[in-house]
């Protein structure tokens, strides 16, 4: 299975054309959240992006709410919006969790806390795609400062669930990086679009 994976486009409209026009080489297309900026330029981003007709996973970030993404999406058959659940496409589990974790110091943030990030991840498959808006601790998660930013819970899933791949945003300047957590790939994306090629 081929993946074309981003996140963080932050209403840039070219790009999100950009990846629509790639999304007919891959089987799946995974986004993983922050298309608005502050709640703004959320519609827009996501009708540049509904000519994508292969199954598309979608994850809030935490500049617009789950309610907000899935009412953007509405309509857009290919879209699977996921926050704390699960979904099946051709045979592969895909899990999903949006937001800022653990909770960011900006207002207007979508944020989750440690805890209530662990309730959420409890529910995902083992071995399935991760789609994560942030990293986890350690990992893919370096600020410009030298800080890890990232969570302890999505950490902690990834070694008891041991996905296929995680990838997450986020954390933008850690975008195109990689790390590995035992058997698992971990890629923070940003917006260029990353393909991935899941093995067997």
């Amino acid at each position: 299975m081929k993946l074309l994976a981003f996140s963080d486009l932050h209403r840039d409209l070219d790009q999100a054309a950009r990846l629509a026009d790639r999304s007919s080489e891959a089987d799946v297309v995974v986004a993983a959240g922050d298309f608005a900026s502050i709640h703004e330029g959320l519609e827009e981003t996501i009708d540049a992006l509904r000519p994508i007709s292969v199954p598309t996973v979608l994850v809030p970030g935490n500049n617009e709410t789950e309610d907000a993404l899935r009412a953007a999406c509405d309509g857009w058959e290919a879209a699977t919006v996921l926050h704390g659940e699960s979904a099946e496409i051709d045979g592969t589990q895909f899990f999903g969790l949006g937001a800022g974790i653990p909770i960011t110091p900006w207002e207007g943030s979508c944020d989750l806390d440690e805890e209530q990030a662990a309730r959420k991840l409890s529910g995902c498959p083992e071995g399935a795609v991760l789609v994560v808006h942030s990293p986890p601790k350690g990992y893919c998660d370096e600020s410009s400062t030298g800080d890890h930013l990232g969570s302890q819970a999505i950490l902690e899933a990834i070694e008891a669930k041991r996905p296929r791949v995680a990838v997450c945003g986020h954390i933008h300047e850690s975008w195109g990086t990689e790390s590995e957590i035992g058997p698992t790939r971990v890629l923070n994306l940003g917006p260029s679009g990353t393909a991935i090629e899941l093995g067997s």
